[in-house]
């Protein structure tokens, strides 16, 4: 494999290599932009209406929530360094908010921390700015992936032909992986080892900002496991907006729970963490679920690949339930990947 001037690989191919990402969250746009660079050509498909996966930010009468991924840190250079140019061009700031633990209503101050840091001026922005330079296609639900010769065909669940591809990447959350890669047994009982708890994240704006003594919470003993400012966080409107996640084990008891009910359920368990009455009394308040948001026990791998068949997972089940797991992991399953195609043709 040669290096020449017009970018990091060459070789005798004339047609460069088709990737199929299936998810458009952090990881599966990182793996994206890595094979992108070494000249394959990478389609990402994503069900949502916007990619980013938790990622995510809501905008709703003036009032705005990260009410997926709060905020991230960092303990990996090379994450370091995309974090570093994040922040240069203005697309993430460090959150200086007061942080602290909430047990039986007493606050107890956290063991300093390394640096968190938010995307400016939501969550999401990370994401569409990795997305600006990708073939992505939204709002499209990927159907079980087939063989087509040597490569693999994907199709929707309503039959549209998405085309075929030498690669797939199912950068998605494990039981969702598991579905998409019936036929490749060699990943499919490895992946479906994962389990992964859901969370409820209630959202709620005040007319008033709450007083309270911080800005986010771990929560323990109770149906919450997270409470947070979010209008504390850099780049944010000033109405006063608050985020409630709830407990993984409560999520999941209350999985089919009636979305009115949880947050009802859930501005109680506030009350009693903050013992502040006028927790009770949002002006707004909104619930989302998030089917697939914590594995109970990840993957000791960054990412899976199977390098004869050309398909490979990735995602924060494997690499660590954080954002910078989910960035390891794409980043892992895209140097894998190009490793192998580039060796079968130098």
């Amino acid at each position: 494999m040669k290096k020449d001037a017009e970018g990091p690989l060459h070789s005798t191919r004339v047609a460069p290599f088709s990737v199929a990402v299936i998810g458009g969250g952090l990881s599966g746009l990182i793996c994206a932009r890595k094979l992108t660079e070494h000249r394959c050509a990478v389609t990402v498909f994503d069900k949502g209406r916007e990619p980013g996966g938790r990622m995510a930010t809501r905008h709703v009468d003036g009032y705005q929530f990260d009410h997926g991924a709060q905020y991230f840190s960092v303990r990996d250079p090379r994450f370091q360094r995309d974090v570093d140019t994040w922040q240069l061009n203005g697309l993430v700031a460090e959150w200086t908010g007061r942080v602290c633990a909430l047990e039986n209503g007493m606050v107890s101050p956290r063991d300093k921390v390394l640096k968190r840091y938010v995307g400016v001026p939501g969550m999401s922005t990370i994401a569409r700015h990795l997305a600006m330079n990708c073939n992505l296609l939204s709002g499209l639900r990927v159907a079980p992936i087939q063989r087509d010769g040597q490569q693999w065909r994907l199709a929707t669940y309503t039959g549209e032909d998405l085309g075929s591809y030498d690669v797939v990447v199912a950068a998605v959350p494990a039981p969702q992986a598991v579905e998409l890669l019936r036929e490749v047994t060699s990943l499919t009982p490895r992946v479906a080892s994962v389990e992964m708890s859901g969370c409820w994240a209630v959202m709620l704006g005040f007319s008033q900002p709450l007083e309270l003594p911080f800005d986010g919470a771990f929560v323990h003993d109770s149906a919450l496991s997270w409470i947070a400012r979010d209008s504390s966080k850099p780049g944010r409107h000033k109405l006063d907006c608050w985020v409630l996640h709830g407990a993984p084990g409560w999520s999941e008891a209350h999985g089919d729970d009636d979305p009115e009910l949880v947050i009802a359920q859930l501005l109680d368990a506030f009350h009693q963490a903050t013992a502040h009455s006028a927790v009770r009394n949002p002006v707004l308040a909104l619930a989302h679920q998030w089917r697939y948001a914590l594995p109970t026990a990840p993957l000791p791998e960054p990412c899976l690949f199977d390098s004869m068949l050309r398909v490979g997972v990735c995602g924060d089940w494997c690499a660590g339930p954080r954002v910078e797991g989910a960035w390891l992991s794409g980043e892992a399953l895209a140097e894998q990947i190009v490793c192998s195609l580039f060796e079968t043709i130098s």
